[in-house]
């Protein structure tokens, strides 16, 4: 009896550590386009459960520096592709870019914005470049660069907006309802704001009445 206690505490104590580990574990994977043929690998994105990021990223060949220069002269962008992936569902695919050019002149520092859902879902991706430098047309490049991405992760969770309590409001009308068919709430209004959709009417009629018939008017005033 006491195998069979301790068996299934050590049971349960096994799943609950594989939940932990595994729940809310996403994986983010990074390719650029580089070239016409298809993209090339950059890096993964590992996301755990409580938000925290971790990135590794792949040497650049000469070929993938070669195209980064390629991308700059001719002023063209640098797009990258994120392929999220979880524990159940299908791949999703989001896609960013930046100039080529602002990406060799800040020496391959970038930073990735990761946007989450209120579940926790991955929902876009956005690559900002570090600092404030330009393009210039006809500016002089040069492979003279790092061979790898240095890489800030930051993620954005999504905050939501107040949700009327239109329940309660609802069961407030009906109880105010009830307590007026019981006669149980008292109309303290004046007079005139009780009954003003009554009186208003009729003096409009007299003095509708007076302008249309100003004779008989002036006969009533002698």
């Amino acid at each position: 009896m006491l195998r069979l206690i301790i068996a299934v505490g050590i049971f349960f104590f096994y799943c609950d550590a594989q939940e932990t580990f595994f729940d809310g574990r996403t994986t983010i994977e990074l390719h650029h386009l580089l070239y016409p043929t298809g993209p090339t690998l950059r890096g993964n994105i590992s996301l755990s459960g409580d938000g925290h990021a971790r990135i590794t990223q792949e040497q650049l060949s000469e070929e993938d520096r070669q195209q980064l220069v390629d991308l700059a002269k001719r002023d063209a962008f640098y797009t990258l592709r994120a392929t999220v992936g979880g524990s159940s569902g299908d791949p999703v695919i989001l896609y960013t870019s930046t100039k080529a050019c602002l990406l060799l002149k800040n020496f391959l520092l970038d930073n990735l914005w990761v946007s989450l859902d209120h579940l926790g879902s991955v929902i876009g991706i956005h690559q900002v470049v570090a600092g404030s430098q330009t393009c210039t047309n006809g500016e002089e490049l040069n492979s003279e660069f790092a061979s790898e991405f240095t890489t800030g992760v930051f993620v954005k969770h999504s905050e939501l907006a107040p949700i009327p309590d239109t329940a309660s409001f609802i069961q407030k009308l009906e109880r105010e309802r009830e307590a007026r068919e019981r006669g149980e709430v008292k109309d303290n209004r004046g007079f005139f704001a009780k009954y003003w959709m009554y009186i208003v009417p009729v003096v409009i009629l007299l003095l509708l009445s007076g302008a249309t018939n100003p004779e008989a008017a002036a006969a009533g005033r002698r």
